[in-house]
């Protein structure tokens, strides 16, 4: 009799004990459900977030200077990429050292005052390095002829804005009055088929530069 009553009241309690056993695992499943819920929200948040802030740096920086020969540009002052934003084309690339061979042609060809004035162009820029592959002699020669360094000069220049895409496949009117051809993609475009653009998309107050390594000849 005791042994059945020992039975009966472990029976009983045991009754007692699983209802609550079962409902506490029930309550640490809904806990830790609940936690790796919220684990996986917030870093599904960080995630959005870095994409975010990674798509936002990319829109920023679409529409900068691009190029190996961006890397001469001074990092600070008037020849920098913000300090020629706010000066008109001849005189911004009268602050790029890189540039002083080309400000020179312009000043003997008088061509400062209808650079700086023009409205909506792009010049491409040759650099010292583009004008010392010209030997010293027909440097010279062309340096002192200004009818012909004029010309030469006013080639590079188109009379509108050229984003980096119109530089994929175009044909564009100079200054000069016939037209050059551009090709690329990307970050790699070349003009005339010769002369590539070493610093592109530069922003002067007038013009979009693109910086190049060969000096364009008109083609008559």
């Amino acid at each position: 009799m005791n042994t059945r009553f020992r039975r009966t009241a472990l029976t009983v309690a045991a009754a007692a004990v699983l209802p609550l056993a079962l409902s506490a695992c029930s309550d640490n499943g809904k806990d830790s459900a609940s936690s790796d819920k919220g684990k996986s929200s917030a870093a599904a948040s960080d995630t959005a977030t870095d994409s975010a802030t990674t798509g936002s740096g990319d829109m920023a920086g679409a529409d900068q200077p691009f190029g190996p020969g961006c890397a001469t540009v001074p990092k600070n002052g008037a020849g920098s990429f913000d300090g020629m934003a706010k000066d008109p084309v001849a005189t911004a690339a009268s602050n790029n050292p890189a540039l002083s061979t080309l400000v020179t042609a312009v000043k003997k060809a008088g061509l400062v005052d209808t650079l700086n004035t023009a409205q909506d162009i792009t010049v491409f820029a040759p650099t010292n390095d583009a004008f010392a592959k010209i030997p010293k002699a027909t440097l010279d020669k062309v340096l002192a002829d200004k009818a012909q360094l004029t010309k030469i000069l006013t080639y590079h220049v188109v009379g509108q804005k050229l984003a980096p895409k119109d530089l994929e496949s175009g044909s564009y009117a100079t200054l000069e009055k016939s037209k050059l051809a551009t090709a690329g993609s990307g970050e790699s475009y070349t003009v005339d088929d010769a002369s590539k653009v070493v610093c592109g998309n530069v922003k002067t107050a007038n013009a979009n530069v693109y910086i190049v390594d060969t000096v364009l000849m008109p083609k008559s």
